[in-house]
């Protein structure tokens, strides 16, 4: 069995998981390089994998200046920082790993795919959720014509309220200018599971949606910029950042993000945290932010057959994910936080509850067994034995994140977008 060598670019949450998936096949995989900016991460990933001192460097530059070094190149920068180690990783003949969104821009997306496809490098991008237990049965039911021929998808991707305070308002990617639209940070997911469910082109897209409620304009009167300054609704303000942040040990995912570059330790200190809360945006209130991104959008599609689908992303709500697909045979309804997939079937007017396992589709739960799925088939990808269903390539992601992007142009023009013409604007041809 061949072990398939790889280089690290970015050890955050993502890198780490990924990594340390490949680490439990050692007989597949041997991390031999990593390339970090924050040596507190460096070295931990250097001392989980036993890398050499010289094969740990401080960035994508550094590392992607030396010849080509190992099989795979797993990509895990932050969303804005993809592009460029990937089109010269792709330039040096790496196979790649790549994490979601593949890049801010269509442009950037479209030339990923031009270049690999003339290099010759196979690039598998990790929507982790087509690997899930979940997902995979919902797959499989409609691949043997459970519910017919699908007529309408209707997919809801519910943030959670603290979730999008964490992630979207204060965190990584607030700014649509230094990240993605929140299309794309946060529903290629869902955009490439409602496209890898119909399996065909989309033709045609419109979307509505906008930044309603984390304004200042909502702020409550006499709430300070930073939380910890003291506010009069701290007791009942579900956004406090003190309780969020510094009251609540258990939660180590928010308190490690919110102390990034500050923090000496993987665990951080509570005098870190305080810091952290005086300092950035982690401590802004939610009303004070930095943020543009939306907080509620919806996405309308047409596909080639004639099917419709529906994506909502909302952040009012506890979080998590359902789909309701309706098919010339029957009806299925599944939510994510559930043990059990509702099915009706037309012909013998019967209710089946299908059973899976009951997930946390969460980062910090490995998205439910998504990112060990996927780095179980990355294997068989790259040797050429792949015989399954779920892998996403460069070219029907890129085909995916498009969709994601035409549908902005909609929001912004108040447009209904031609996905043919939107891909030729690339180079794409929508097939």
């Amino acid at each position: 069995m061949k072990q398939y060598s790889a280089i690290l670019i970015g050890a955050g949450l993502r890198g780490v998981a990924y990594t340390d998936k490949m680490k439990a096949m050692e007989e597949k995989f041997k991390l031999i390089a990593v390339a970090e900016p924050l040596e507190g991460r460096r070295n931990f990933v250097k001392e989980k994998h036993g890398i050499a001192d010289e094969m740990c460097f401080n960035s994508w530059e550094e590392i992607l200046a030396k010849p080509k070094m190992a099989d795979i190149a797993v990509i895990c920068t932050m969303d804005a920082m993809h592009y460029e180690p990937t089109m010269k990783a792709i330039e040096l003949g790496y196979d790649i790993l790549l994490e979601k969104p593949l890049a801010p821009t269509s442009r950037e997306c479209a030339e990923m795919l031009l270049a690999a496809e003339k290099r010759g490098v196979k690039i598998l991008v990790c929507h982790v959720l087509r690997y899930t237990p979940f997902f995979k049965t919902i797959k499989e039911l409609v691949m043997k014509g459970t519910v017919g021929k699908i007529m309408s998808v209707v997919h809801v991707e519910a943030v959670g309220n603290v979730h999008q305070s964490h992630s979207y308002v204060r965190g990584n990617w607030h700014s649509e200018e230094e990240t993605a639209p929140m299309l794309l940070a946060k529903c290629c997911h869902d955009l490439d599971i409602i496209q890898w469910i119909l399996d065909e082109p989309c033709e045609k897209v419109q979307s509505f949606g906008k930044l309603s409620y984390f304004t200042p304009e909502n702020a409550p009167v006499g709430v300070p910029k930073r939380c910890i300054e003291g506010c009069p609704i701290e007791d009942t303000c579900p956004y406090n950042s003190v309780k969020l942040y510094l009251e609540s040990k258990d939660n180590s995912w928010f308190r490690s993000a919110c102390t990034k570059g500050i923090a000496k330790k993987k665990i951080p200190t509570d005098d870190e945290v305080i810091e952290a809360l005086k300092t950035t945006d982690y401590g802004l209130c939610v009303f004070r932010a930095n943020n543009n991104v939306v907080d509620h959008q919806t996405v309308n599609m047409q596909f080639k057959s004639g099917a419709t689908a529906t994506l909502t992303m909302n952040a009012f709500n506890k979080g998590g994910r359902y789909i309701r697909i309706f098919g010339t045979k029957g009806e299925l309804f599944a939510n994510m936080g559930d043990d059990r997939i509702q099915l009706y079937t037309f012909e013998d007017k019967k209710h089946v509850e299908i059973p899976v396992v009951k997930i946390d589709e969460s980062i910090k739960s490995g998205h439910g067994g998504g990112d060990a799925g996927l780095i179980v088939e990355l294997y068989d990808y790259l040797s050429g034995s792949y015989n399954g269903f779920c892998a996403a390539d460069i070219d029907i992601s890129v085909k995916n994140h498009l969709i994601g992007f035409a549908a902005e142009k909609s929001r912004k023009n108040d447009s209904v977008e031609n996905i043919d013409k939107y891909f030729e604007e690339y180079g794409i041809v929508n097939k």
